[in-house]
């Protein structure tokens, strides 16, 4: 009895090895996307009334745990049975981050003439703020959701010749730090002012260290939030881009020699079909309007 019992535990033992060595290697394979779910997720969770912050980005962490509850057993039995099925959606959620990415570069550019400068948060009502609210949540765990499929994908190939448990044990333990790690970290850069006040009122001196780095933190964070937006810019046309160059053979083979560095050639891979996702979006959206009902009134 006693024997069984320190076989099974050190089975256990050998197991956990197995999964914090292999996790090690699926997490240094998911830094990459890991930096670029940060900065993309930094950016949509700021914007808002301070009081608000922190209630919001809870609200989209929860989503992104509920995402990877959806996920992960799915990805299991399509890697077991459907194989060819995880191939078909990375690539649609491709499209979607390059459309996403390639918007922001149009909007930047050719902002929208109809369209009048957004209130802020603090001078709309208690509904508006909310309904704005709701659809930044909804828009950020839409993302989260896309990029969650690409890192649990890139995880579960880290260790596609390992046992089924030693596999939900490694995809189960990134899909966890990656969501508490990146909005761990995105919720001290949205915090980032209100840190600072705090340094700067912790005394009554006028022109000390606590003084000087708060006022830093202060400036910094509009400058911070600024940086991230175009970060994760770059980063949703860069991750969708791999998705393309990854996942499709026959353009894989076509780029094959082409003398540019990989990440150049899967950000212009992103962006190239972002615009295309994006031309044929508004194409159809204005064929859409003109045979609607409003249209012909």
């Amino acid at each position: 009895m006693a024997s069984g019992i320190f076989a099974l535990l050190d089975d256990i033992a050998t197991l956990m090895d197995d999964v914090a060595v292999l996790s090690k290697v699926a997490g240094k394979k998911t830094a990459g996307l890991l930096g670029d779910d940060l900065a993309v997720n930094a950016e949509k969770a700021s914007g808002f009334v301070s009081s608000r912050e922190l209630p919001v980005l809870w609200a989209i962490t929860k989503g992104s745990f509920l995402n990877k509850l959806i996920i992960l057993p799915l990805a299991f039995l399509l890697s077991a049975f459907l194989p060819s099925a995880i191939t078909i959606i990375l690539v649609i959620g491709g499209l979607y981050l390059a459309y996403e990415g390639a918007e922001k570069i149009y909007e930047y550019f050719f902002p929208h003439a109809h369209k009048k400068e957004k209130p802020k948060l603090e001078k709309l009502s208690k509904e508006e703020a909310l309904s704005q609210e709701k659809d930044k949540i909804k828009s950020a765990i839409l993302t989260d959701f896309i990029l969650s499929v690409e890192i649990i994908i890139i995880a579960l190939g880290a260790v596609g010749n390992e046992p089924l448990l030693t596999k939900v044990l490694v995809v189960s333990v990134i899909a966890v730090v990656a969501t508490v790690g990146v909005y761990g970290i995105v919720a001290l850069i949205v915090r980032m002012d209100e840190f600072g006040t705090k340094l700067i009122n912790l005394n009554e001196e006028d022109n000390s260290f606590s003084d000087k780095f708060g006022r830093f933190l202060v400036s910094a964070l509009p400058k911070v939030i600024k940086g991230l937006s175009i970060i994760g810019t770059i980063a949703l046309l860069l991750v969708s881009g791999g998705i393309f160059v990854h996942n499709i053979h026959f353009y894989h083979d076509l780029i094959e020699n082409i003398p540019f560095p990989g990440i150049i050639v899967e950000f212009l891979t992103g962006l190239f079909v972002g615009f295309i996702v994006l031309l044929l979006i508004n194409i159809a959206v204005k064929i859409y309007k003109s045979f609607s009902p409003e249209s012909n009134q």
